[in-house]
């Protein structure tokens, strides 16, 4: 597997040891605190755990899967301040769901998740943008087949709308319409266990409370933001989207 970068062996440096990163919890969980709290080191180290499990000859599709949405995670929090490690983080996820895919095709989750950083690269590489945006359409419209009601598939299906749309346009409300949805299925979802992806509740909402803003529905933002704050309520991003409601 590609490395993600020179950042990620310097922040290893400072990471909490391997076996830490497990503590209180299945990887799946710590992925996402790591994220919601920002923390760019434990990520860095859940991929460098991740990865040598699954470079030790493992074929688990599930730690598989769980690595391409660790880099994920990685490349939304590099972003633009770290573009170079961003796009690193972001091929490493697409070449591990290939890798699912390769043993499952049809799997809605790895298609959906994959789309996701396909979206990731297009931002930071402009002159593939167009072939890879094509690919994050063909990814997410073939995970909305197979599965049509999955929250995630609905939430990315949605999130790849507004990003390809315009305010007020027929596409930007076919993706708010899937985002109301898919905070809906969330809700509905079951428990699920260890290896079942079970993440984006908490961005669900956060992004519906966002989308009701930009409409001026202030009093349904505030209580979509305050909802993922029940789900995840160390999730700052959520934090800081509230704060800024609050004084509007």
């Amino acid at each position: 597997m590609r490395k993600v970068g020179i950042f990620l062996f310097t922040a290893l440096a400072f990471a909490p040891a391997p076996g830490r990163a497990q503590e209180g919890g299945d990887l799946q969980a710590q992925i996402v605190y790591a994220f919601h709290v920002e923390d760019t080191n434990l990520l860095v180290n859940l991929v460098q755990t991740l990865a040598i499990q699954t470079g030790s000859g493992g074929t688990d599709q599930a730690l598989r899967y769980q690595l391409g949405h660790a880099q994920y995670r990685l490349g939304l929090l590099l972003g633009e301040k770290r573009p170079k490690e961003a796009v690193a983080a972001f091929e490493d996820c697409v070449d591990q769901l290939k890798r699912v895919l390769d043993q499952d095709p049809t799997s809605a989750e790895a298609l959906a998740l994959q789309s996701a950083c396909y979206d990731g690269l297009a931002k930071y590489k402009s002159l593939e943008a167009v072939l890879l945006r094509s690919h994050a359409a063909e990814r997410i419209n073939a995970a909305l087949r197979v599965a049509p009601r999955n929250p995630r598939v609905l939430y990315l299906v949605a999130m790849d709308g507004f990003a390809r749309s315009k305010p007020g346009s027929a596409e930007n409300q076919r993706a708010f319409k899937a985002l109301e949805l898919a905070t809906q299925l969330f809700d509905q979802s079951p428990a699920t266990g260890i290896d079942a992806p079970s993440w984006g509740h908490a961005e669900a909402y956060l992004e519906f409370g966002i989308q009701l803003q930009s409409r001026g529905d202030l009093l349904g933002a505030r209580n979509s933001i305050e909802k993922a704050l029940i789900v995840a309520p160390d999730f700052k991003a959520a934090q800081r989207q509230l704060s800024s409601l609050v004084r509007h």
